[in-house]
Order: structure tokens, then C-alpha cells, then sequence
């Protein structure tokens, strides 16, 4: 046992941590729950080592997250970090190694365990403390990661020796053991709600509470423990999974309605017994139940479905009642297909189907046909849907915009474009006898779930008399904090810097559907506190956030971006967002405002952020007033992910890894320290169902983050070219999107097609 410490310690020192180090493995094995492990225990291993700080993760494997338990004052409180490269916590979990730090700040020693790895600086942020020294050790049991144990600040400075690490891997061998002793006990919990127990998250006295308000409320105690004590629903469906013994669903917006399976039977009665048919294969079908235990239900379902094996699925009574009220919802039920083929049904000979007014836009089922639309639309995250007649009697083409790229949903037969589009039209509250003008509106649609979908419609008349219809899905969401908008963290860091000073503007610049709103949002929450008066003037209104105050405008009133901003300089503003400078008087006025002492956020339609100084100045802005003015420019594109659940990693080749260099910069390349070895990994597409075999899902940021200084000052008052403000830049630390694109590609998020498709520089 290597008990003994670099350090020089007497025999009657080392008899000492021995007996301390043995009294440690007691408490381990009689701990009664890995959260007594997380929180108690802990202290008594750090006392066996020279460091300032400890904490022990376990594995949540439904969430693929390592959790662990802090005292905040006398509450406790719980942190969670993905099993992924983005901690050296979550990595030493992903890849079940060491990880023996000297400063945990340092990019070159990162890089040489590996170019992946990042470090967390939020607690740091969050406590004022500064890591300095990290061993980390994963917790295996049978080669299975169960834990992470971390050890902070080595006292008396210095690496963490290998006396240390040696005597640390010992100390997660034995939780390793009792970590699984802990999770095998948790198997033979008696009721439903035991594992939230064991885990910490509730007491045996606030689940009994939760019964009786539950009841009291008349809504199910799921719903309650997740309203009153926040837990989340996917430890409240481990809790079930674990005490029925079968797999535990979300409510997925994806799947069709089971039309056979749902004959005969009655939503009331589905609604009262809580459960419903999801879908049948080889004889064998899928039922989501409240209750997989219940006798009586299983009589009855076995009796309905005489001679099929029946598959459980443990879910929450909400979700159950989500998808009864769709399935039996007949604009929702069908699939478009079926919709298709009963329209075809109803036609009574071939000769009406070459009659374009056979349907009329109230049919039963061209309501059916576009409700489908909008629901298909929402499930598979579309952002646009594109309704496209072609000439003659050639079918109607329906794309959906999934991350960036169109793809085809469905063709319907001509006969039907001009019911379809009507309906469109009627929904959007536009003119349908007017066939030769553009015409804009809005649709609020109201799914069977209750939730409300806003699209924004546009019609365009195209060749042959017909019009396309394209509708922009504005889907109602809080805001995304910096934090995950993909940005690393050089940038991330000087974008909350400039952020944070209290007048000057900001601007974020990149083609139509870049993100640009997104960060903007992400932005005023880093620096929204009731301490700032913030007002937005936005077109639309896409994102809601606490604590602005955000104005909708109208230009076809005279209520423009320009009139907005000068309504805001006489309501006391701190800071102004406004939506976009589309003309000169817009710009004045921000630079202006900026100038006086206001934090001034903007957008603009730019390729990158020395361009977007070029095109300033040349409509006019006064260079002197805008040097002064400006703080940085963030240029943003978006680039399309791959799937992380079937992306594969691969070595490339020395040709490869060459060209990547070189479309990088050379000479800008080795500042970031990723050489060519054995395990330097890249990653490229596969597909598979989660990703509808495109290998992508998703799509993430690239950022070329531009900060005012002096030099760039000097250059803006001397109306330099772009060429040369960008080489400034550049030797300033700014690295462009494509370079940035480059850094995403060997971190495994992308792939250089993808990059090379948004970005040139």
C-alpha cells in the first residue's frame, strides 16, 4: 500500500495516516448512500493528502452527466457536469484516465495530455478562488466507470507526486467497490419514489407531503415533486425504472398514432386508466402506462390485444394524456402519408384529379394535410417550411430547413395546391383571391398538447401562376447563456469583458440566420441586474427575457429602428439593443448614444469583423467618433454538428493534417499546440435514426471576435483597408471564423465540409 508521501515524514507519521487511511476505508464501506460518500466521507480522505480541496462525482448514466454534492452556508446543493472533454472531471470520466496537472490554467500543458481537454473556469468565477494543481482519478468498478475523485490545490505548491497519485488510486479502488455496493442496494427499493431518497434529493417526510398535496391538488405526485422540489423528470424516471423494472419514456412529439391499435378504443376510458398503445411490430406492442404493476390494467390490455406480447413502458400520467389527445385528434393523428392517400380515396375518378379546385381549403382534409405539416414541421426541428408548386401538372414539393439545410418532406399531387395554399393563406389572415403580389402574415398555431407555435408566412407568385409558400417556425424560447453558444473561451472571456464596460457598443454581425439575435440575448443576460435599465427595440420580438424592456417596431407606422433609439435616449437608459442598423441615421444615432455614456448592442449584415468597419465608414459614420465609440465585433456564422451519437472517430493521415495547417496560417498555427501524433483523433459523419442518417445534428457557432485597441483605433481613423485590419487583428489574438471552424473540427465537434460551406476566411 503506498501509504508513504514525498514528503519527509517520521514512522510514527506514517503509522499515523495508515490508522487514518484505514479509519477512512471503515467510513467508506459503512456509508449508507453514495450522497453520504459525496458529501461526508469526503473530508476524511482529504485529511490523507496535502491538498486545499476534494470532491468525489458519481456516474449518472440516464443523463450521461458525474454529479457531487457542496455545502452552500447550511444548504446543500448539487453540481453536474457532462461526461465529456469539456472538464477535466467529465474527461477523466470519458476516457477513465489520470489526469495530473500543475496549473490548470495553462493551454500548453492541456494540449499535452490532450488538445481536447478543457478546463471549467465557472466555480473559479463563482467562489474567486484560481485552481491551480488537479489529480483527478476515475472510480471503476469491473472496468466500469462509476465516479471521479479530484483533489484541488496541492499545499505547499508543487505537482501532486506519484506517492500521492499511487495512494489516490487506492483510495478510488475502495470507493469504487462501495459505490457499487450502493447503486446494487438501490435495486430492492420498496416504493416508487425510494431511489430520490437514497440519492439525497428528498425525504422520506416530503415524499409522504407530496402524496397528500398531490392529492389535494388532484394532479399526479410526478408532477408535483418536479413543480414543489424541482426534481428533475429524468430522476424522477430513473426512480421508476428502477422500482417497476422496465424502461421509463418521454413523451416523444415524433410519434404517429398507432391507427390500428387505437380502434375501438375510448380516450375517456384511455384517460382514466392511464395508458395508451405507442406502436406494434412481430407481434409484440408497446404500451405507456402510469402503473406497469397494476393487475387489473394488464388483464384488460391483455384481453383487448388477445395473443400479442405486450412491452411495458413506465411514463408519467402527463405525457400518457399528451399523446391520447393527439393520437385522437384527427388533424394530428395521421401521418401524412395516410392524409395523402385518403385525399386520393375520396377522388372519384382520374378525371377530377386533374382539376386543380377538386379540394376547397375548409375540406376536412386539406386541414388534416397542413395541420400535419406544421406538427411534422415542429417535431423535426425545422426553421422553415417551404411549399413549392412547379409548372404544369408536376407535384407539390414541402421542404423543411432542419440546421441549416433543406430537405425533402413530402410531395403531394398537384390537385391539391391551390386547397393547401389557401388554407395557408386563410390561417395567416392573407387575401386568397390575390394571386399576382407578395403577401406577408402570421399563423399561431395551437398544437393538441396546448403549446402555442408562431410562423411567420410568405407567399411569393412564381412562373406558371402559382405562388410558393415559405413559413419561418418562431418558436418561443428563453435565452441561451453565453456559456453554450459554442464560443472558446478567449473569446468568451473578451466578449464578457467588453460586455461589462459601462458605455461603448458592441456589435455582432453575420448573414440572415447566423445567431445574431441569439448572442445578443445571450449577451444582456450576462449583464441584466436590476441595477441597468435596459430597453431593445427588436423586429421581431423573438427571444422574452426578464428584466429588458423590449418594443416591438413598426416601420410601416414610421416606428423604425432610428425613432426607437431616440425614444430610449429620453427613458433613461443604461444600455440599448437594437435590433439592426439597416441605414445611416440608425447608425449615428448608436454611435451617438454610445458616445454619451450608453452600452449600445447592435446587428449587422457583414461577412466578418474588419468588413463591418469598412461598411460603417462608408455610409458615412464618422471615423474619429466611431473609434471612440466602438469596443468589438463579434462575426458569427453557424456550422451544422455531428451527431454525438454515432460520429466516428478516425486518425487521419499526414496529408490531412497538413492541409489543415495550411488553410489555418502557418504561422498562426503553432500558438495553439495541436501536433501531429499517434492519438490525435478527428471526426467525420456515419448517420443513424437519431440523425435521420445525415450524420449531423444540430448546429453550433464560429467566431471571429474583433476587441478595439489603440492599434485598431489608429487604423479605423486612418480608414485602413480591410486587408490590413484584419492582419492587425490577427497579431492581436483574433482568430477568423474559418480558423476558429478549423479548432471546432479538432475538437470533435465538426467537420471541415461543414466549416468550408459557412466561411471563406
Amino acid at each position: 500500500m503506498a501509504i508513504d508521501r514525498a514528503d519527509s515524514i517520521s514512522l510514527e507519521e506514517q503509522l499515523t495516516l495508515r490508522n487514518r487511511f484505514l479509519e477512512t476505508i471503515n467510513r467508506i464501506h459503512s456509508a449508507q448512500s453514495v450522497r453520504q460518500i459525496l458529501l461526508d466521507v469526503k473530508e476524511n480522505i482529504l485529511t490523507l493528502f496535502h491538498a486545499h480541496a476534494i470532491t468525489i462525482y458519481a456516474v449518472d448514466r440516464g443523463a450521461s452527466v458525474i454529479y457531487s454534492f457542496f455545502l452552500a452556508g447550511s444548504e446543500i446543493k448539487e453540481i453536474r457536469l457532462p461526461i465529456a472533454e469539456t472538464s477535466i472531471a467529465g474527461y477523466v470520466a470519458q476516457r477513465q484516465r489520470i489526469v495530473n496537472i500543475m496549473d490548470a490554467y495553462d493551454r500548453t500543458e492541456l494540449d499535452a495530455i490532450d488538445p481536447a481537454l478543457a478546463f471549467d473556469a465557472e466555480w473559479d468565477q463563482k467562489t474567486g478562488l484560481r485552481t491551480r494543481q488537479v489529480l483527478a482519478v476515475p472510480i471503476l468498478y469491473n472496468k466500469e466507470v462509476l465516479g471521479v475523485i479530484q483533489l484541488v490545490n496541492r499545499k505547499g505548491g508543487g505537482r501532486f507526486t506519484g506517492d500521492e497519485q499511487q495512494f489516490l488510486v487506492e483510495v478510488a479502488i475502495t470507493l469504487g467497490v462501495a459505490f457499487h455496493n450502493r447503486e446494487h442496494a438501490t435495486r430492492r427499493y420498496t416504493s416508487r419514489f425510494d431511489y430520490l431518497v437514497s440519492r439525497g434529493l428528498l425525504t422520506d417526510a416530503e415524499v409522504r407531503d407530496a402524496i397528500v398535496s398531490a392529492q389535494r391538488e388532484k394532479i399526479s405526485v410526478e408532477l408535483y415533486l418536479m413543480r414543489a422540489y424541482a426534481i428533475p423528470k429524468d430522476e424522477i424516471g430513473k426512480a421508476l425504472e428502477i422500482f417497476y423494472g422496465c424502461p421509463f419514456i418521454h413523451y416523444d412529439d415524433a410519434l404517429l398514432a398507432p391507427r390500428e391499435l387505437l380502434k375501438k378504443l375510448n380516450p375517456e376510458y384511455l384517460r382514466r386508466e392511464c395508458w395508451v398503445p405507442l406502436d406494434g411490430d412481430d407481434g409484440t406492442i408497446r404500451v405507456a402506462i402510469d402503473d406497469p404493476d397494476n393487475v387489473l390494467k394488464h388483464d384488460a390490455i391483455t384481453v383487448l390485444y388477445r395473443g400479442a406480447k405486450i412491452r411495458y413502458c413506465v411514463a408519467l400520467p402527463d405525457d400518457i394524456h399528451k399523446y391520447i389527445a393527439r393520437f385522437f385528434n384527427k388533424a394530428e393523428a395521421a401521418s401524412i402519408d395516410q392524409i395523402i392517400e385518403s385525399l386520393d380515396a375520396s377522388v372519384e375518378s382520374d378525371i377530377m384529379l386533374e382539376e386543380e379546385d377538386a379540394y376547397a381549403e375548409t375540406d376536412n382534409e386539406i386541414v388534416q394535410l397542413v395541420n400535419r405539416v406544421l406538427n411534422d414541421a415542429v417535431a423535426r426541428r425545422a426553421s422553415d417550411i417551404h411549399i413549392e408548386p412547379n409548372v404544369g401538372k408536376r407535384n407539390v414539393d414541402i421542404r423543411f430547413r432542419i440546421d441549416g439545410d433543406c430537405l425533402i418532406y413530402q410531395t403531394i399531387p398537384y390537385g391539391f395546391r391551390n386547397a393547401v395554399i389557401s388554407r395557408i393563406k386563410i390561417m395567416a389572415n392573407l387575401d386568397i383571391t390575390e394571386r399576382r403580389k407578395p403577401q406577408d402574415g402570421k399563423i399561431v398555431f395551437t398544437r393538441s398538447t396546448g403549446e402555442s407555435i408562431e410562423l411567420r408566412v410568405a407567399t411569393v407568385p412564381t412562373v406558371g401562376g402559382v405562388e410558393d409558400v415559405v413559413m419561418r417556425v418562431l418558436v418561443k424560447g428563453g435565452t441561451l447563456p453565453l456559456k453554450a453558444m459554442g464560443l472558446r473561451e478567449p473569446n468568451l472571456d473578451a466578449l464578457r469583458a467588453a460586455a461589462e464596460k459601462p458605455y461603448g457598443m458592441i456589435l455582432v454581425v453575420g448573414p440572415t440566420g447566423s445567431g445574431k439575435t441569439t448572442t445578443l440575448h445571450g449577451v444582456l443576460q450576462h449583464i441584466n441586474t436590476p441595477l441597468r435599465k435596459i430597453w431593445t427595440a427588436e423586429d421581431p420580438v423573438e427571444i422574452t427575457q426578464y428584466g429588458l424592456r423590449q418594443v416591438q417596431v413598426q416601420p410601416k407606422i414610421g416606428f423604425d429602428f432610428a425613432t426607437a433609439m431616440r425614444s430610449f435616449l429620453r427613458a433613461d437608459p443604461d444600455v440599448i439593443m437594437v435590433g439592426e442598423m439597416r441605414d445611416l441615421e440608425t447608425a449615428r444615432t448608436a454611435v451617438e448614444a454610445s458616445l454619451t455614456g450608453h452600452l449600445v448592442f447592435s446587428t449587422l449584415h457583414t461577412n466578418s469583423a474588419p468588413e463591418t468597419i469598412v461598411r460603417l465608414l462608408d455610409m458615412g459614420i464618422d471615423p474619429l467618433n466611431f473609434a471612440d465609440s466602438l469596443l468589438g465585433i463579434l462575426a458569427q456564422r453557424l456550422v451544422r454538428t455531428l451527431c454525438p451519437r454515432c460520429k466516428e472517430a478516425y486518425h487521419p493521415d499526414r496529408a490531412e493534417y497538413d492541409a489543415l495547417v495550411e488553410l489555418f496560417g502557418p504561422e498562426w498555427w503553432a500558438a495553439h499546440a495541436i501536433p501531429y501524433t499517434d492519438d490525435l483523433r478527428l471526426h467525420r459523419a456515419k448517420g443513424c435514426a437519431e440523425c435521420e442518417k445525415t450524420g449531423y445534428r444540430g448546429r453550433m457557432g464560429l467566431h471571429e471576435l474583433l476587441i478595439n485597441t489603440l492599434e485598431v483605433k489608429t487604423c479605423i481613423q486612418k480608414r485602413e483597408t480591410v486587408e490590413t485590419m484584419r492582419e492587425l487583428a490577427m497579431g492581436q489574438g483574433m482568430t477568423t471564423l474559418l480558423q476558429d471552424g478549423i479548432l471546432k473540427c479538432f475538437a470533435g465537434y465538426t467537420d471541415i465540409g461543414q466549416v468550408r460551406r459557412v466561411c471563406i476566411k
